[in-house]
């Protein structure tokens, strides 16, 4: 299984440099039937990164520019009434796809927004009483841009827990977009081959099952969450006024699962501390609710989720 998936991360670096951990995440997802919320700000080759994934496993892909006026049968699909037949019939939206790119998904209003919660949790699109199964794998990265605040309605926390893993991309280093640009300039990017199918996502999916891990290991994760919801307990009374809610049961449930994902993909069949320190800040960011004395101190939930790991005894 790690051959298979070094061989396609190979693939996929041949139109992204850098940005490892946005395309372990993309894996991580996918591997864990979960989905994928990106923040970054524009031009970081986030629509590539999950293009060029799909073009490696021989998957659909769609993209949906989520806008104010966006409805949201634009999205799942609709009844319409066809002129020739006399009847009505059903057309699918961009929603029947394996990987769907919900872009800027903070320009639509909740009522939109909202049109995924039923495909992401149930795998099942309902349109005029009829409901239809979406084809797997399939996963939905939806990307949001930080700094633009006008015109952007922010994802409700029903929202945001359907997403399993909550990545921050940042700038290239120099040498990265060094090499972008010579890559341009030079030639173009390499074309994206198909290096696996749906075969080896299910073979992948079963390896995962096989990766074990131990009692005291799973106690550790939990505490992880259980301190974001009673840090005193846990010897963080100085961080426990920044945090209005912990992370929800959900949390545990995708901590343990990506964090096995992520030793399948380090090439080891069980979990250590290392791989839960790995994946902890995408699983958990977004989960933790913050007050107004956080913002007024400049205290993010990335601050809080360093403090948890530094406060939590290791197995």
């Amino acid at each position: 299984m790690n051959q298979t998936i070094e061989t396609i991360k190979k693939e996929v670096s041949k139109v992204i440099v850098g940005h490892e951990h946005l395309v372990d995440g993309m894996l991580v997802a996918l591997l864990c039937e979960g989905h994928l919320l990106v923040e970054g700000v524009p031009g970081l080759a986030k629509t590539t990164a999950v293009n060029a994934l799909a073009q490696a496993l021989g998957l659909t892909f769609k993209r949906v520019q989520f806008t104010p006026d966006l409805l949201p049968s634009d999205i799942t699909g609709t009844e319409i009434y066809d002129q020739k037949s006399g009847e009505f019939r059903i057309k699918h939206g961009p929603v029947f796809t394996n990987l769907l790119l919900a872009d800027e998904i903070n320009r639509a209003p909740a009522k939109v927004q909202s049109a995924l919660l039923e495909v992401m949790q149930e795998r099942q699109v309902t349109i005029a009483e009829e409901s239809y199964r979406v084809d797997r794998p399939f996963l939905v990265m939806a990307t949001q841009n930080p700094v633009e605040q006008e015109g952007t309605y922010r994802l409700p926390e029903a929202q945001l827990d359907r997403f399993m893993l909550k990545i921050d991309v940042g700038y290239n280093s120099i040498e990265e977009e060094f090499e972008v640009v010579s890559r341009v300039a030079a030639r173009g990017f390499e074309r994206v081959s198909q290096v696996a199918g749906k075969e080896e996502i299910a073979a992948m999916g079963q390896a995962l099952g096989a990766v074990h891990v131990d009692d005291a290991v799973q106690r550790y994760m939990l505490k992880l969450v259980f301190a974001s919801r009673y840090p005193d307990e846990y010897g963080l009374k100085e961080m426990a006024e920044y945090i209005e809610f912990g992370a929800s049961p959900r949390a545990s449930i995708d901590l343990y699962r990506a964090s096995r994902a992520v030793a399948l993909i380090r090439g080891k069949d069980y979990v250590s501390p290392v791989d839960i320190a790995e994946v902890a800040g995408d699983v958990l960011r977004h989960r933790i609710g913050l007050g107004y004395r956080a913002e007024a101190a400049g205290v993010t939930s990335d601050d809080i989720v360093t403090a948890i790991l530094k406060a939590v005894p290791l197995p």
